[in-house]
């Protein structure tokens, strides 16, 4: 029974446990307090799919090498964030840069710099065999995105925003009481229909070829994305966006789709609408005092481009 408990358990996870001075117990590690709080727990549910849950925060920084990192091996990465309840979100006035999201990429991507499994404190990180995924369906041509992607024979990064369906089941996996006898089985299930999910959503993307990325374009293309979001009430200018990234406007334009399904302005459109919408229910503003925060000179152009995404009149949804 041991060595089956032990199986279950991934190595980092236990190298984790060592450095804090403690132990593993349910295949879960609280933080001492001496060293922060919260909690990390992982589970490696076969050769195909492991999972570990990442809820913490640590008086200093401590990094842990992954002993379980196999690079012959062709494996896809899932990295959730902003998933977690957080309630000191409303102080610190970055709600847009808190949406949760998911990062997948594959593992020609450096992921200690992308995709880090210890240094990051809230998030739910799922690694998946790209063989085993490639086993249980026939990928259509026609979804050049999802075919490279399970292919991982280039380093490719994109990034899907997490919507309530997707939320109502990582709210299921960290918080579902499940007995001993049924967690792993349960949490498999849920690991391997967020991973399902998450690729037919993929598989709606547009892209005829894709581009190999590295760590500076991804760490650019990130760059411009919190740019564009600290300032919403000023729409992008791709040559000023393109200037600051240090690439051309073809290629900024180019990876950015790539990475984010969206262009450049629809993706800060959207985001745009989503502070309008909670300028509105939250801080009660008026409809003309949030289009005017927002960069909106004409207040019939923003009630439009709002009944557009949200699919009611902003004076209406102010009121419900």
């Amino acid at each position: 029974m041991k060595k089956y408990e032990q199986q279950t358990v991934p190595n980092i996870l236990l190298r984790f446990a060592h450095l804090l001075e403690t132990e593993v117990r349910n295949n879960r590690v609280d933080i001492p307090e001496k060293f922060g709080s919260g909690y990390c727990a992982g589970f490696v549910f076969n050769e195909h799919i492991r999972m570990l849950i990442s809820n913490y925060e640590l008086n200093e920084d401590l990094m842990v090498s992954n002993p379980d990192i196999n690079t012959a091996k062709r494996v896809l990465f899932f990295k959730f964030q902003n998933i977690f309840p957080k309630t000191e979100l409303a102080s610190t006035g970055r709600h847009l840069m808190e949406t949760p999201s998911v990062m997948i990429a594959t593992s020609r991507i450096n992921t200690d710099e992308v995709i880090s499994i210890h240094t990051n404190t809230a998030t739910i990180n799922i690694e998946v065999d790209a063989d085993y995924l490639n086993g249980l369906f026939d990928v259509p041509e026609k979804s050049p995105v999802l075919k490279s992607l399970l292919q991982n024979m280039q380093p490719l990064l994109f990034e899907q925003i997490v919507y309530p369906s997707l939320q109502k089941i990582v709210y299921e996996i960290v918080a579902e009481p499940i007995g001993e006898t049924f967690k792993l089985f349960f949490l498999r299930v849920k690991a391997e229909e967020l991973i399902c999910r998450l690729l037919m959503e993929l598989e709606k993307r547009d892209g005829k070829y894709l581009y190999p990325l590295n760590s500076r374009d991804i760490q650019t293309i990130y760059k411009v994305k919190e740019q564009m979001l600290e300032h919403l009430e000023t729409p992008p200018v791709i040559k000023e966006l393109a200037v600051h990234a240090g690439m051309s406007p073809t290629k900024l334009k180019r990876l950015f789709s790539q990475v984010f399904g969206n262009s450049i302005f629809n993706y800060y459109q959207g985001f745009r609408i989503k502070e309008a919408a909670r300028l509105l229910k939250e801080e009660k503003l008026s409809v003309s005092d949030t289009g005017y925060r927002l960069g909106f000179t004409n207040l019939s152009h923003f009630s439009r481009i709002f009944y557009e995404h949200i699919g009611i009149k902003p004076k209406k949804y102010s009121g419900m």
